[in-house]
């Protein structure tokens, strides 16, 4: 299946295709606010997209809560360490509002919460380095990705989408041993926000249980601190008792769920905000 297209629209962008079934508003301007959230309103009737999912700054809130949006998470402070962050979402299916497993997402959030702050020195083992990837690293990235997922929300798959997004504000992190690369994660960085999402944690079935998401993690916020990133924040998936715990213990705060917001490895997913103050 195609991947989903990203548009800019003025100041905007948004994410829209089947792949996810919904239109995702990723950015929004101030100058643009009125036209987008009928334009997404529009392209969803239009399109048949069952979900719309907008991260929006405070100025745009109402305009969206007038419009059907409903509050999903919320994440003070997020932009410039100033300005809150709503996760809003308007549904167009009765079966997409609906969580499928929600005695599983309880249980996940409860045993992670009981790990929160329980975060313990982390080391490599012998023969693994951490490094900054670079951009002719990008077939092996992309092969990574496409053993651990047989498909995701972004087209991580594609070494030329891996590039481009290197070029513009993401900076992935990987684990080699013996010069074969294991995991790898990156960290969406939002220069003007002075936020970054940290996300596409992928380890191969051979190397986990070693902590490497969890060293990853590290890695990826010491590097942003050092270049004024003031929060850091991630969407993790809620079935996921490795990924909720792993930001749990590292003091990371629960915002709320996303209900059946993304599709990976070909379902659609429910995901974790959890947001940290660096």
């Amino acid at each position: 299946m195609k991947p989903d297209a990203i548009e800019q629209i003025g100041d905007s962008l948004i994410q829209h295709g089947k792949v996810n079934n919904r239109a995702y508003v990723m950015k929004i301007g101030k100058m643009d606010c009125a036209r987008i959230v009928d334009f997404v309103v529009s392209l969803a009737l239009t399109k048949g997209y069952t979900k719309i999912f907008a991260k929006v700054p405070t100025f745009a809130r109402s305009r969206f809560m007038d419009n059907g949006f409903v509050e999903e998470a919320r994440i003070p402070d997020l932009f410039q360490g100033k300005s809150d962050s709503f996760f809003l979402s308007r549904f167009f299916s009765a079966e997409r509002e609906l969580e499928k497993q929600p005695e599983l997402v309880s249980q996940v959030l409860e045993i992670a919460e009981q790990k929160a702050g329980a975060m313990e020195e982390v080391t490599l083992p012998s023969g693994l380095v951490c490094q900054t990837m670079e951009r002719h690293e990008v077939e092996e990235m992309a092969q990574l990705y496409r053993q651990v997922f047989a498909s995701y929300p972004f087209p991580i798959h594609d070494p030329e989408y891996l590039a481009q997004t290197m070029d513009e504000n993401l900076i992935y992190f990987g684990i080699r041993a013996d010069d074969k690369l294991i995991a790898l994660s990156s960290a969406e960085i939002d220069f003007s926000g002075q936020n970054a999402e940290m996300t596409d944690f992928a380890t191969l079935p051979e190397a986990r249980g070693l902590g490497l998401a969890t060293y990853l993690l590290a890695m990826m916020e010491d590097g942003i601190r050092h270049i004024g990133i003031k929060t850091a924040f991630t969407i993790a998936r809620a079935y996921s008792f490795g990924m909720n715990i792993t930001f749990a213990k590292h003091d990371y705060i629960y915002a709320g769920p996303l209900v059946n917001n993304t599709q990976i490895s070909g379902t659609l997913q429910s995901m974790n905000v959890w947001h940290k103050r660096l």
